[in-house]
């Protein structure tokens, strides 16, 4: 993977007929972040997700940049903004 080549989070999900089991089994390479039944959450780089997308091994949807959801987690909560984690000390309304 080239140093500039931007690294993606994002969802795969599995064609009908395959499973994620599968994508797991072939030699992707992926960082896999998350697994569920129908998904997996993955960072990969873009010409990974390319391929994918080509082959049509899954339908790819990109998240994020792996450096706006690493900035995203660095920020704050905002309590004033709707669906805003409560902190544990406030009074329920």
């Amino acid at each position: 993977m080239p140093e500039s080549e931007q690294t993606w989070i994002a969802r795969l999900v599995p064609p009908e007929g395959s499973s994620v089991a599968e994508l797991l089994a072939l030699p992707l390479g992926l960082d896999v972040w998350e697994r569920s039944a129908g998904s997996l959450v993955v960072a990969a780089p873009e010409s990974s997700l390319a391929e994918l997308e080509r082959r049509r091994l899954a339908r790819v949807e990109r998240l994020a940049r792996r450096e706006q959801y690493a900035a995203r987690l660095r920020t704050p909560p905002d309590p004033e903004q709707p669906g805003s984690p409560r902190p544990p000390d406030a009074p329920v309304s």
